[in-house]
């Protein structure tokens, strides 16, 4: 349906929903369910999210012109289903036009394309490279009449610069801003959206509705939390975080307010949702968790297989997988050595039965004795040290790859953030994997992620209540247990002090003489600085893993493997 008498209220179905990228028909499915419920909510429009119909960010499938045709295709199929008098809908599609590769959005509505919209500014920083593939859209572009309500269609980067685009659709008579997003998750990032948003507003006097795609997307997590900030800078609701849902929102005009503002600001929201956004721990664990399951189910993996050592990483990384798949997906696999402790043994099995997943134990000592006794002649006159230590590893990621073959399931590989620094992890070991959901944690993090694991159950969970991970687990010293009474600070200075010095080198990109002003001992600073860089080639070779930080290993962060730069010489 096509009126262009204008309305006094407008039904806004924001749908935040969980595509994967490159399967057109599925999203285009997906967006079929989600328009049908919006209809039955009663809804006039459906918002959906950035390039939902190929699934966010395509990277290279935007290079290929059967995947570009795919997705015309389903925006065309999917404009002619409005021709049922129900919702229009905005949805997100790669176009390609005569002014180049865009990433678009259509606005359809009465079985036609009313319009479409190009993004103009494409982010080319941090996990984003739009630049690559991407044309930026040729001009400014002005609002579309739907059913007598003129809305203006800025996409995700084009809010978040200063390129001016909601103040001239303001200008050009935009009564209401509709922002589809595809923006990932760090942590604090709904206080950001929060920000940019309230200081568009400011500049443009419209309401602006944010719509954000929900999912794990390889090292991605889009965890929705879609909201709306008011003319008046409040916020007019808020979606939930981590939750696919379809909200329908329901706008009036306030005809005394209008011409009152810049673009006739006159529209408030008078029903929509108001959900509590988690804090700190809750949402790093659930975007863990989020990351973990659709990454393991979007690839088609049946179950996941783990090492469970005993130790804070394999623990939590077994609570993680038995949440997001059920107990019956994980198979956790303890494999000792003769300087596995008894308190190891015991922790690793009270875990796996308070999970309720299956528990093997594997014992390891004839496969690296044989090792040991295979190189014996080469290695003669040397002594004996972190080689062999490492082949315990090695052994241990042998057995569990050799698992992953014969029944297919994917290793959960279980190396955290500070390890992965600093290069403790052993190549081909246990840095053995296919996905890794505390790849980008601090060991303190996974400390504080198990403490409120032990408390609370998140929302989606398939994992029981109560202690999940032994006290005992979080109460020792770290140890690999590669030799007689090892632990980790043997060659590391403290955790809490590590961490602190890596998030100044990592996240912050701060020198030496500013950590070492924060208090930190000079000759630690510049070790760890030398450490975090000679250790480059291992994360190059390291199993994608849950982006929870501004700056992961990987998208974010991408330093030379050859790099000879150390501050200060």
């Amino acid at each position: 349906m096509t009126d262009n008498t204008a309305s006094d209220i407008l039904r806004i179905a924001v749908a935040q929903l969980n595509p994967t990228v490159g399967d057109v028909a599925g999203n285009l499915a997906k967006a079929r369910e989600a328009r049908a419920d919006a209809a039955r909510q009663g809804a006039d429009l459906v918002l959906f999210t950035e390039l939902f119909l190929a699934g966010y960010p395509p990277e290279d499938l935007v290079l290929k012109p059967a995947f570009l045709k795919a997705c015309e295709r389903a925006a065309q199929d999917f404009a002619g289903d409005t021709a049922d008098g129900g919702p229009g809908v905005v949805i997100g599609t790669p176009l390609k036009r005569k002014s180049g590769t865009h990433n678009s959005i259509i606005f359809a509505d009465g079985g036609k394309i009313l319009a479409e919209r190009y993004k103009l500014d494409l982010p080319n920083y941090g996990e984003f490279d739009e630049k690559r593939v991407f044309q930026a859209g040729p001009e400014m572009q002005g609002p579309v009449n739907f059913r007598g309500v003129r809305l203006g269609i800025p996409i995700c980067e084009d809010i978040w610069g200063d390129v001016g685009v909601c103040e001239t659709l303001a200008e050009s008579g935009a009564e209401i801003l509709l922002v589809p997003n595809g923006s990932p998750y760090y942590r604090g990032k709904v206080d950001v959206r929060h920000q940019v948003v309230i200081r568009q507003v400011i500049e443009c006097g419209l309401p602006i509705i944010y719509a954000n795609q929900l999912g794990g997307q390889d090292e991605l997590i889009f965890d929705g939390a879609s909201f709306a900030i008011g003319s008046d800078k409040t916020l007019a609701f808020q979606m939930s975080q981590f939750e696919e849902t379809v909200n329908v929102t329901t706008w009036k005009r306030n005809r005394a307010a209008a011409g009152a503002q810049i673009g006739n600001g006159g529209w408030i929201c008078s029903e929509g949702p108001m959900s509590k956004i988690p804090e700190k721990e809750e949402a790093d664990y659930r975007a863990c968790m989020l990351g973990l399951r659709d990454y393991v189910n979007k690839n088609g993996f049946r179950n996941v297989v783990l090492g469970l050592s005993g130790g804070i990483d394999s623990a939590i990384c077994a609570a993680l997988a038995v949440d997001a798949l059920g107990e019956e997906r994980l198979r956790a696999v303890m494999m000792p050595y003769r300087y596995t402790s008894k308190d190891s043994l015991k922790d690793a099995e009270d875990c796996a039965r308070a999970l309720g997943c299956r528990y093997d134990i594997v014992p390891i000592f004839e496969p690296v004795e044989g090792f040991l006794h295979t190189l014996t002649q080469l290695f003669e006159g040397t002594k004996e040290g972190i080689t062999e230590e490492n082949l315990q590893s090695r052994a241990r990621g042998t057995i569990l790859m050799a698992i992953s073959n014969k029944f297919g399931s994917m290793v959960v590989t279980t190396g955290n953030k500070s390890e992965m620094s600093v290069g403790y992890a052993t190549l081909y070991g246990d840095m053995n994997g296919g996905f890794n959901p505390i790849k980008d944690l601090y060991k303190m993090q996974v400390y504080a992620l198990a403490r409120w694991r032990n408390t609370h159950v998140p929302p989606g969970a398939l994992g029981p209540s109560g202690e999940v991970i032994p006290n005992n687990i979080i109460g020792k010293a770290p140890s690999a247990e590669l030799r007689e009474n090892q632990t980790d600070q043997d060659s590391l200075p403290p955790y809490p002090v590590l961490d602190d010095i890596l998030e100044c080198l990592v996240e912050n990109e701060m020198g030496v003489d500013e950590i070492v002003a924060r208090g930190h001992d000079r000759a630690t600073v510049t070790r760890i600085e030398h450490l975090l860089y000679i250790a480059e080639y291992k994360r190059r070779q390291a199993a994608p893993g849950v982006k929870i930080t501004k700056k992961n290993f990987g998208r974010d962060r991408r330093y030379p493997i050859t790099n000879r730069f150390r501050d200060g010489g």
